[in-house]
């Protein structure tokens, strides 16, 4: 079976599924009736219920966050190891930066 194309949604869909669900209609018509997965539908409940917000951002934990931030602090910290070790280790690169002012006497 081919693999369906992936699905977006307004903000302002997800909000009308919410209210359809907290209006009484069950999780199993609306899901049917709008082709949508019960997961996806769940998640949108879960996101309205603790935030109000559908974005991914606005639903992480402040462990999640700070998780985020020390990747990206990582990942800037590897970057700048790998241009020293590249200008330390570059034979054409290492005499001019490691003698630069450097007065050589006999």
């Amino acid at each position: 079976m081919p693999k369906q194309p992936r699905r977006t949604f307004t903000s302002e869909f997800r909000a009308q599924m919410v209210q359809l669900f907290e209006n009484g209609k069950s999780r199993a018509t609306i899901v049917e009736e709008y082709d949508l997965t019960a997961s996806a539908l769940d998640r949108w409940i879960k996101q309205s219920q603790a935030t109000g917000s559908f974005q991914e951002k606005d639903n992480r934990s402040p462990e999640e966050n700070e998780l985020t931030a020390m990747r990206k602090e990582l990942q800037r910290l590897r970057m700048e190891n790998g241009r020293c070790r590249t200008s330390y280790y570059n034979p054409s690169y290492t005499k001019k930066a490691r003698f630069k002012g450097l007065v050589l006497r006999n």
